[in-house]
């Protein structure tokens, strides 16, 4: 798939030393939902804001859709709508203003019926005419979304919209976020709730410590690193695994009462020969735990989720000794 973002040995140093970002490459692919995913300071925010056009790079090159975001900054900004974490707004001003003013900003001639329907999606609509200073945090975060779509842009950044807002909001942008990936959008987000990147992204990226140590299409990423787990209830307690079934590499549980079988879903590599391994594995072990006189009340599977993942990704990769003050700023 055609690529309309290309990041290229992108570093960020500040003046006080620090590296926010490491010789960063992305690529993020058209009409794609791309989820970047990293813990606090890993260099997310500073990520977004070089490709946006709001920091400088220390080294490396930005790509949008064709346009450098240094030598033709104003034709690549223009085709990038960006939601940040912070609720920056004019109290004063009205929400259709605000969202009017946005547009012009952009040279866009007016069009009321687009953001008429903009504020109906974002229900915004009946607090078209209400000073933002009144609205709630919810709603203003709203109010935010509206000014970044508000010039019709064809990617969208949202940094952390999801912070503090209610289930509702949540609700209505998710639902927002994949009409605009099915008019041709491309969205970038980073968010803390890694449930909504499981339920929403087509291709995953884990960043730490300035470092992106990962990019992986999710769904490949859930088959390579989502290893599975059979548990099995037991009739009576075991005081410990039969020497006999050591080569299944079985834990037992702590009371005893049961047994957990851990494995992968889809090694990479593998497919379906693989995956009938699997299933003969399973049925071997509960064919030679009856032949061991171990019966089980009960079992089931269950697979690691991608915050699992993502744990154990930022987990390898973290600093022995923690993380130093100048790593919390973002």
């Amino acid at each position: 798939m055609q690529s309309i973002i290309s990041i290229s040995g992108l570093s960020k140093t500040y003046a006080s030393g620090f590296a926010a970002l490491k010789a960063v490459d992305l690529d993020i692919r058209r009409g794609e939902i791309f989820a970047l995913l990293g813990p606090n300071g890993a260099g997310k925010t500073t990520l977004i804001s070089v490709v946006c056009g709001l920091v400088n790079a220390s080294a490396g090159t930005v790509s949008v859709d064709g346009h450098d975001n240094v030598r033709d900054y104003r034709a690549a900004r223009a085709l990038i709508g960006l939601v940040p974490q912070e609720l920056t707004t004019d109290a004063f001003e009205t929400v259709w203003n605000t969202v009017s003013f946005s547009r012009g900003l952009f040279g866009k001639p007016p069009n009321p019926a687009y953001l008429e329907q903009l504020l109906k999606d974002l229900s915004l609509w009946n607090k078209k005419d209400a000073k933002l200073m009144m609205l709630s945090g919810g709603m203003k975060r709203r109010v935010l979304i509206a000014k970044a779509l508000s010039h019709e842009p064809r990617i969208l950044f949202l940094d952390e919209p999801t912070a503090g807002v209610d289930v509702e909001l949540r609700r209505d942008m998710w639902q927002l976020v994949r009409r605009l990936r099915d008019s041709g959008v491309t969205v970038i987000l980073t968010t803390h709730y890694i449930e909504e990147a499981e339920e929403m992204a087509d291709r995953i990226g884990v960043i730490t410590r300035g470092e992106l140590i990962l990019v992986e299409d999710k769904a490949a990423l859930m088959r390579k690193l989502g290893g599975k787990q059979l548990t099995l209830q037991l009739a009576a307690p075991l005081a410990a695994v039969p020497p006999a079934l050591a080569r299944y590499g079985l834990v037992l549980g702590k009371d005893g009462q049961t047994l957990m079988y851990r494995y992968e879903s889809e090694r990479e590599g593998g497919g379906r020969g693989e995956a009938e391994g699997e299933a003969t594995a399973i049925a071997d072990l509960l064919q030679e735990l009856a032949a061991a006189g171990i019966a089980f009340t009960d079992l089931h599977t269950t697979q690691r989720s991608l915050e699992d993942i993502f744990v154990s990704l930022v987990s390898e990769r973290a600093p022995e000794n923690g993380t130093t003050a100048a790593e919390g700023t973002r």
